[in-house]
């Protein structure tokens, strides 16, 4: 398995080698462009040591497939200067880097953007966005084949080593499952019949990139709802895709959000189990012979590493671990496991980032800030005394920052314990491992 690595250019395939960074929107775009704020969050990851950062988060790559969380938009040319920045600023820390791109389909808003109305296979309404989309005629599959082909050769004039379609949930996960896709034609039915438009779409952005560009899917390795895709048929979805010259790698997850409820057990926040779905990822790695990539709740490098040894995948995302702590990658290298900040799932990632563009990690405040807050303090030029007055969150983190520095910090706090509010917030079963925020 180790030899399919070789187009991801991992010289040495320890686990730090094996830990990346996997697409996700965190809401720095301007105009639908990466511009100056995204691309140094990308850029510290590749300083910090990651070998391949995938940006771009639900990418939309047409006018009826709208922005509802902050995403990038390469439905024109426009972005392809933004792209070369960007790619050109993760390149220079002999990092790779990939672009995620997908048309949502029911799963977002008509009233955004153009208001146009939303598309889909059959015209079932998604709980969670509430439209009712129109059932794609065939126009519109030829088109959206078009929408893709054309954001993939944006990618890849932007000067990125690859690109991931995202299919899980959105569009091309809506044809595929049986639970949605309702249709009568031969886009619906059978499963090679629902496989068609994924299908189509690979082979003609095969077509237009080449071989050498990498080209994945991010899929569902079970919808685990009544009525949707189960284990045993994304399996066999997996394997017809790895049967195809025109993919390189699976990103393999679980679940179905489509309603609050299905999106809290994917992105498996505080308080949810660790790597809830990672014997699902180690299935279908058993079943195909393509690079395995997995994502989802895997917050600690001893999950990491349980993950890689007992060979359920290939390439490990801890993504929202490295928001925490864009450094993981180097500390580990260097022996420092104990000194990488713990992502504890404080949601802040999540749940924060369309309302305040700056609010990205409740542990690490200079996490969006990269370019007036830096990750690595140096020391101040003239030590100095420091008072600091309250052992809560901020009052620990001010002192953490100036002793770093070089001055010498006195800490009062009026309680017995440290902490602040931490105390009372841990306090919660479903919250108790908060403790770690700022105490850990």
């Amino acid at each position: 398995m180790d030899a399919l690595l070789e187009p991801f250019k991992i010289k040495h395939l320890t686990l730090r080698n094996r830990i990346i960074s996997t697409a996700h929107a965190p809401s720095f775009q301007e105009g639908g462009h990466p511009r100056e704020q995204y691309r140094l969050y990308h850029e510290e990851k590749a300083r910090g040591g990651v070998g391949l950062t995938m940006i771009g988060g639900s990418t939309n790559i047409a006018p009826d497939s709208p922005s509802v969380f902050g995403q990038l938009y390469a439905g024109d040319d426009s972005i392809i200067e933004w792209f070369k920045e960007l790619t050109d600023g993760v390149h220079k820390y002999d990092a790779a880097i990939m672009c995620q791109i997908t048309h949502m389909g029911r799963r977002t808003a008509w009233d955004n953007g153009h208001w146009l109305p939303v598309l889909g296979p059959s015209a079932v309404r998604e709980r969670a966005h509430r439209s009712f989309p129109k059932v794609m005629e065939f126009e519109d599959i030829d088109r959206v084949i078009e929408n893709f082909v054309d954001a993939a050769l944006r990618c890849q004039q932007g000067g990125f080593d690859g690109i991931e379609l995202l299919s899980h949930s959105h569009l091309l996960g809506q044809f595929l499952s049986p639970m949605i896709n309702q249709r009568q034609d031969e886009y619906g039915g059978s499963l090679q019949n629902r496989m068609r438009l994924s299908l189509r779409i690979l082979e003609s952005v095969r077509e237009v990139v080449g071989p050498d560009f990498i080209v994945g899917m991010r899929i569902t390795g079970d919808e685990l709802l009544e009525g949707g895709m189960d284990a045993n048929e994304c399996i066999e979805i997996a394997q017809r895709l790895s049967e195809t010259s025109n993919i390189d790698f699976l990103n393999i997850l679980a679940g179905a959000p489509y309603d609050d409820l299905g999106l809290a057990g994917w992105v498996s926040p505080m308080g949810m189990p660790s790597a809830p779905h990672l014997t699902i990822a180690g299935q279908i790695r058993k079943a195909v012979k393509l690079p395995i990539f997995h994502a989802g709740g895997i917050s600690d490098i001893a999950t990491a590493r349980h993950a890689i040894a007992e060979g359920h995948v290939d390439l490990i995302g801890m993504t929202r671990a490295q928001i925490a702590d864009p450094h993981l990658v180097e500390k580990l290298s260097r022996g420092d496991e104990e000194r990488i900040r713990p992502c504890v799932g404080l949601g802040y990632c999540v749940d924060r980032v369309n309302q305040c563009k700056q609010a990205v990690c409740g542990h690490n405040a200079a996490t969006g800030r990269e370019a007036t807050l830096p990750h690595k303090i140096t020391m101040a030029k003239i030590q100095k005394k420091v008072v600091v007055v309250g052992g809560g969150p901020a009052g620990l983190e001010a002192s953490r920052i100036c002793a770093e520095r070089g001055h010498e910090v006195i800490l009062f706090e009026a309680s017995e314990r440290l902490g602040g509010q931490i105390n009372l917030a841990s306090k919660s079963t479903t919250r108790r491992q908060i403790w770690v925020l700022q105490i850990g």
